[in-house]
């Protein structure tokens, strides 16, 4: 078989442009090289996932996809597999083909047995298109970013197609809770695997006010819940035509927290003799849902029950998602917080257990986190305001005006609500950090995706964090 000059050049081509870029202190060289790369060889994420003799794995959903590509790439190096994995992030087209070229070897040989790809959700059916994965795994769908993605109807009608085309032999897992994705799983040539919660002592009494989906898809009449886990996600049923959540073949029952460290949870799957029971390094109830999920996905890759617990018993968190760094005498968790969902479940995190220290919140309205930033009278500011032990709220990024007034409707008290962080850059909060909360403070950081990155790469820069494309 001839060389394929092409491809070996995208390749090349993108190795040296991620060296170079990471020399200079540039970034991760997570995009630039990959678009590059398929601007000489436009097949070549096609060409690369081929090279793959267990194929790639595809993580969707509005939340939890880096957590949980992580994790699941974990588990299965775990068991023995060489993986290649977008594990910075970067999760459209030209940020996965530079992430296979940075382990693709020259030539027809190969470095990796199998590929767990992050995707975007505007880039999944593009993604599906060019990789025909062995797997895809849906984790949710939430209102996220409307002036880029539309509402979850819009983001539903755009993967349909792809997932109707799965090969008849690929496997799609899919979180059976959300009422979207399981009326997707309706029409697929896949085989399909659902998973969901069963417990009980974690539900909400009533639909969130910034729940989606809670309609019928046949008949439009209003979802009954029997639970409600997180937004929308819950065991759902019509009133009018009987539609109601499919039967689960993975199910999470008995699921407990240790504070804001860790929890644990017993997991039934159809054809296992015993239940598992899993301890993981990470706390929350959207994150028993993102374990679930790599459960579901790994088992059906042919990892044993086993080797599964005891990889997610040592997960480190990705950076920004729970991420604990000392900086200054000071324990900071950073908590990417970037939609109403998102931040409800952060926040009732910190207000359930509860959490004592302050918080920061960062609101950027770059392109990366979508301009309109009225999302923030969805999120359930009213909580914090009412518990007393998170203490001040400092207001920055961007938009933290926007925030600070968000805060006043809310009934943040004027005494907790801190103002000196605004119109600061993050490297200048980290500068006056130090000065405004006690050494030894716990901080908890909430941060909309480019606030995120801002902080790391100053925390980077200052030595007390890895850049985030080396973790």
């Amino acid at each position: 078989m001839a060389v394929d000059l092409r491809l070996n050049a995208a390749i090349a081509t993108s190795k040296a442009l991620t060296r170079a870029i990471r020399r200079v202190g540039r970034g991760g060289g997570t995009a630039f090289p990959g678009l590059i790369a398929t601007r000489i060889d436009p097949g070549i994420l096609g060409k690369l996932s081929a090279r793959l003799p267990q194929g790639v794995t595809i993580v969707a959903g509005t939340n939890g996809k880096t957590t949980t590509s992580r994790m699941l790439a974990g588990v299965l190096r775990e068991s023995g597999l060489q993986v290649v994995h977008n594990r910075s992030g970067s999760n459209l087209v030209r940020g996965i083909s530079g992430a296979l070229a940075a382990e693709a070897s020259l030539g027809r040989g190969r470095s990796a047995e199998i590929g767990v790809i992050e995707s975007d959700e505007n880039a999944l059916p593009d993604v599906i298109r060019q990789t025909s994965p062995h797997c895809l795994l849906l984790l949710n769908l939430f209102r996220d970013q409307l002036d880029r993605y539309g509402e979850l109807e819009t983001i539903a009608r755009h993967w349909a197609p792809a997932v109707a085309e799965l090969d008849s032999d690929a496997t799609l897992v899919v979180n059976a809770d959300d009422p979207n994705l399981a009326a997707l799983a309706e029409n697929t040539r896949a085989r399909v695997v659902t998973f969901g919660l069963e417990t009980e002592g974690h539900g909400l009494p009533e639909l969130p006010h910034a729940a989606d989906s809670a309609v019928c898809r046949r008949c439009g009449s209003r979802f009954e819940y029997d639970a409600i886990y997180v937004s929308h996600l819950g065991a759902y049923r019509c009133p009018n035509c009987a539609y109601r959540r499919p039967e689960l073949d993975i199910a999470a029952r008995e699921i407990s927290f240790q504070g804001m460290e860790r929890l644990s949870m017993t997991v039934r799957r159809d054809g296992w003799e015993d239940d598992l029971r899993l301890d993981v390094a990470l706390p929350g109830l959207y994150n028993a849902y993102n374990a679930l999920a790599v459960v579901a996905t790994a088992s059906v890759l042919g990892v044993d029950a086993g080797t599964i617990a005891t990889s997610l018993r040592s997960f480190e968190a990705a950076f920004g998602r729970l991420e604990k760094i000392e900086y200054e005498g000071l324990h900071l968790t950073l908590a990417l917080s970037k939609n109403p969902v998102g931040f409800n479940e952060v926040l009732r995190m910190l207000t359930v257990e509860p959490v004592t220290g302050p918080v920061i919140i960062g609101i950027n309205d770059l392109d990366a986190d979508g301009r309109d930033v009225s999302w923030l009278w969805d999120v359930d500011f009213e909580t914090l305001a009412e518990n007393a032990h998170t203490g001040t709220v400092f207001a920055a990024g961007i938009r933290g005006d926007d925030l600070a007034v968000r805060m006043k409707y809310a009934g943040l008290p004027a005494d907790r609500l801190d103002l000196g962080l605004l119109g600061l850059s993050f490297s200048e909060v980290l500068d006056t950090l130090p000065k405004s909360v006690a050494k030894g403070e716990h901080v908890f950081v909430l941060l909309t995706y480019t606030a995120m990155l801002q902080l790391r790469r100053a925390l980077a820069g200052r030595g007390a964090a890895p850049q985030f494309w080396r973790q």
